[in-house]
């Protein structure tokens, strides 16, 4: 049985509001019909005053991107879908707002608030509507299925009889999750065909398995699939113009505020405020990474295994100082990567770059650990945000998993998910050492 997968969608509604289409045009209503309500009924001003116009095409510009962002966020692991609903909606809101402020347009800072706040609600509505819309996913047994948790949507298979029943009734309001490489009975490869013809979703379990977890778990290279691990070309060409335009624009404002850290850091311990530090980087090239120093200095070190020591921080280590603390809780340390991503040696998302002498291990102990050098090394980065700070083997193991999970999925969606994990982790300072 092949492993192609019916349906690309793991979350599938099953009336008509679930229709995309639909939710957008109750998004514009709600965004649209407020302002035009209190503008043309309450105020009983005219539909064609360039304010009203301006403000109108303002919320709908501001609505289609929070809707699009919502809409795709959905379909990648880990995205809690709930708690970015208010965050995406004042990036597109506020965003719209900027560029108003930059082109110097008329618009009605009451109408577009009260457009604003209805769009809000009903995105919360229509993103709590789409939760409890999810169908059941039955895991049959048999080879690998049994690494999907069962939990939520995902319950164990009935048996074949009453499988069999259902289908045919066309009453099986659900998907079927299989391992479709496993040899499965003849009476269970013909059931899914015969629901795939019915329109029941089959999955491959290593999808769902995917998405449960986001990771990617390789064992072996025939396994790997490694052709699907081959990150999106024409992406990574915009990510880098990304890159670049985002560093340049920030730069003016880190400058100063590099300034203000660097001085600091020399207040509270003596030595180099700036830390460079080999890192093993794009392609397997090895890079000057430049941090603001958060440790006591130390002098240099030859011994192999000294240096692998030395690389690793532990949790509650002696040796970060006091302001150390709070610029890794913050994140704050690694700011200096403009520089590294200006050089193109680095991303502001990608897999974290390892000190040179913790790479070295790894990729004696890992398989397949050096694929993960296939993108640009990040500032931030999937495994960070999901994973945390890490250095023994066993938890490096599933950090590559998350590294692979990016690399097979990487794409401005999966990209602003991670942003927005990221203010999360720096707000509550989870994952740092």
């Amino acid at each position: 049985m092949s492993n192609t997968i019916v349906s690309t969608s793991p979350t599938v509604g099953g009336s008509m509001l679930s229709n995309e289409s639909l939710q957008l045009l109750l998004y514009l209503m709600a965004g649209l019909g407020n302002p035009a309500v209190i503008w043309i009924v309450i105020r009983g001003q005219s539909e064609s005053a360039p304010l009203f116009i301006n403000t109108i095409i303002a919320l709908a510009i501001a609505i289609i991107v929070a809707w699009r962002a919502l809409t795709r966020l959905r379909e990648y692991a880990k995205a809690r879908q709930l708690s970015y609903v208010f965050p995406i909606n004042m990036l597109a809101f506020g965003g719209v707002l900027a560029a108003i402020a930059v082109l110097r347009s008329s618009y009605s800072v009451s109408l577009f608030v009260s457009g604003a706040m209805g769009a809000i609600i009903v995105s919360y509505m229509l993103t709590v509507y789409n939760r409890r819309l999810r169908r059941p996913h039955y895991i049959v047994g048999g080879g690998r299925s049994a690494e999907i948790r069962v939990e939520g949507q995902f319950a164990p298979a009935p048996d074949l009889v009453e499988l069999e029943s259902l289908v045919e009734a066309g009453r099986l309001n659900g998907a079927l999750v299989a391992d479709l490489h496993h040899d499965h009975p003849n009476e269970w490869e013909r059931l899914f065909a015969k629901a795939a013809l019915a329109g029941v979703p089959v999955y491959h379990y290593r999808q769902v398995a995917e998405m449960q977890s986001g990771q990617v778990k390789i064992t072996h290279l025939a396994e790997n699939d490694l052709g699907s691990l081959i990150p999106n070309v024409p992406y990574m060409a915009t990510k880098r113009a990304i890159d670049v335009i985002g560093s340049l624009l920030l730069l003016p404002f880190l400058l100063v505020a590099f300034v203000i850290i660097a001085a600091l850091i020399r207040l509270d311990s003596a030595g180099n405020p700036i830390f460079l530090q080999e890192r093993v980087g794009f392609r397997g090239r090895t890079f000057k990474m430049i941090k603001f120093r958060t440790m006591r200095p130390r002098g240099p070190i030859e011994d192999e295994t000294a240096q692998r020591n030395d690389a690793m921080t532990k949790s509650d280590d002696d040796r970060i100082t006091r302001l150390g603390h709070f610029l890794r809780k913050t994140r704050i340390d690694e700011l200096p990567q403009v520089f590294n991503i200006l050089r193109g040696e680095m991303s502001w998302i990608g897999p974290r770059p390892e000190a040179k002498s913790l790479s070295t291990w790894y990729e004696s102990e890992l398989p397949f650990y050096s694929y993960r050098h296939i993108v640009r090394p990040g500032v931030t980065g999937w495994a960070q945000v999901t994973q945390g700070h890490v250095t023994d083997v066993s938890d490096v193991n599933s950090k590559l998993r998350f590294d692979f999970y990016y690399v097979k999925n990487i794409s401005l969606w999966l990209d602003f998910l991670i942003v927005l994990k990221t203010f999360r982790v720096i707000l509550t300072g989870t994952g740092a050492k």
